[in-house]
């Protein structure tokens, strides 16, 4: 039995012994490994997966944004504007012109998303981007508070024909050269403004937008040319996108898709965004129908019916605020 007794005794003694002898160790080891685990925490941090991204149909969009938003500010750099930009349209078969708003602190070492608009129906390049223009001061305000990513921001002029026949043009005629701006933007501006500007490519790094007229062409530009566009916005859009009932016999109903293409896994849109105000004379009924469609195809989209709002600028830029804050993220 005492042999036993000793035995035992001994093997603990040994244990007590290693075990001392690796606690030291492992106290060392974990000194001088602290920022070899940090950098690995660091590292598993940045190294997101697909389900940490940022996802914009999780948020709910605001429409009751103040006007300090609108404003401009004195303590504000608002970027700048390029005015009249001209470049040659082959889909016009002449030259064509857009503004550009370059964002604050735009340098040429680095590279920027791009967001293209599309004005409304009698409208120009002008209407959103010009100095002080409600979309350069919203963007402007929000790029300072840390709202919105640094952007480059092209307005669109959506005739696309020849510049010295515009003012002959009746709204019938209008409506179809409009159309033709679809392919301008991709084939034509678009390669223009990569060539020129110190711009991101592919289609995560490019959006469109527009409203009324403007909505249906960036929605059917969008369509079009999903493996170009991965962000798309519609502000009450005009029928005439797809066959509907809405204004039937008239030169709005004439569709210019006979259906919207089904995006996809590596087309599908990363943001489809659509929104109308419930005082719309005009566009409520088919902007909802665009939306049942999406939902009927299973394309992913955040369509809002806002109370209180009209046909106008007012709506817009509440729009402009929810796209702007959550494109490019």
């Amino acid at each position: 039995m005492k042999k036993i007794f000793s035995l035992i005794l001994s093997i603990i003694l040994i244990c007590s012994f290693s075990l001392y002898g690796c606690n030291s160790a492992q106290s060392t080891e974990t000194d001088s490994s602290t920022q070899t685990q940090n950098a690995n925490l660091t590292q598993s941090v940045t190294n997101k997966s697909d389900d940490d991204k940022f996802n914009p149909y999780l948020t709910e969009n605001k429409y009751d944004i103040g006007e300090e938003m609108f404003e401009k500010r004195n303590d504000v750099d608002y970027g700048t504007v390029l005015k009249d930009v001209t470049y040659y349209s082959q889909t016009a078969g002449d030259n064509k012109q857009c503004n550009i708003l370059l964002p604050a602190g735009y340098n040429e070492n680095n590279q920027y998303p791009v967001m293209y608009i599309f004005h409304g129906f009698g409208g120009s390049h002008s209407d959103q981007i010009d100095d002080d223009s409600y979309v350069t001061l919203l963007y402007g305000n929000m790029l300072h508070d840390n709202l919105a990513v640094p952007q480059i921001i092209v307005n669109v002029d959506m005739y696309t024909d020849k510049q010295s026949e515009k003012a002959e043009k009746s709204d019938e005629e209008l409506r179809y050269i409009y159309d033709k701006a679809i392919d301008d933007v991709a084939k034509d501006l678009m390669p223009f403004i990569e060539d020129n500007y110190s711009v991101k490519t592919g289609r995560e790094n490019t959006a469109v937008a527009g409203m009324s007229e403007g909505g249906a062409k960036s929605l059917c530009t969008g369509f079009k040319w999903l493996d170009k566009f991965g962000y798309i916005a519609s502000f009450a859009p005009d029928p005439g996108i797809i066959p509907t009932e809405f204004y039937k016999g008239t030169y709005w109903n004439t569709p210019y898709l006979e259906e919207f293409p089904q995006p996809t896994d590596e087309n599908t849109p990363f943001y489809l965004y659509l929104a109308v105000g419930s005082e719309d004379p005009w566009n409520i009924d088919c902007t909802l129908y665009y939306k049942q469609v999406f939902d009927e195809m299973g394309i992913k989209n955040q369509t809002d019916y806002v109370d209180g709002y009209e046909h106008n600028h007012i709506f817009w830029r509440q729009c402009f605020y929810n796209f702007l804050s959550k494109i490019f993220k």
